[in-house]
């Protein structure tokens, strides 16, 4: 049973109910399962969502947010504080590790949510 909304909800608002990790049609349901796999359909509003494919988007968006965050406190805090290197090589690749993890089912569920928006078909679909 798919549920329709009146209006469809603006790419911003599915895109951010997507990083919330909720349908970006209907904002109950679930949009993944497990870490990063997508539902095939909202349990809500029976939207469906397998046919979406982000491929390569959320990782390159979860590396350059990363990216950005590690650098800069990387470099201030050397000039700061100049740890040492034994420091740097326990600090730097673990906070790399836990924002990766934090970041790279919110960053698909914001590109599952634009695609879903904008109606791109998806590469499963026929």
């Amino acid at each position: 049973m798919i549920v329709t909304t009146a209006r469809p909800p603006s790419k911003l608002a599915a895109s951010l109910r997507g990083l919330i990790g909720r349908c970006p049609n209907c904002g109950q349901g679930r949009l993944l399962h497990r870490f990063l796999k997508p539902v095939e359909r909202c349990a809500s509003c029976g939207e469906a969502f397998g046919h979406l494919r982000a491929d390569d988007a959320p990782p390159w968006m979860t590396i350059l947010i990363v990216g950005h965050i590690v650098i800069p406190a990387l470099l201030s805090v050397e000039q700061t504080y100049e740890p040492p290197t034994w420091v740097h090589m326990l600090v730097w690749p673990l906070l790399s590790l836990l924002l990766t993890l934090l970041l790279l089912p919110r960053c698909k569920g914001f590109i599952l949510g634009l695609l879903w928006s904008t109606g791109a078909p998806g590469s499963e679909r026929g």
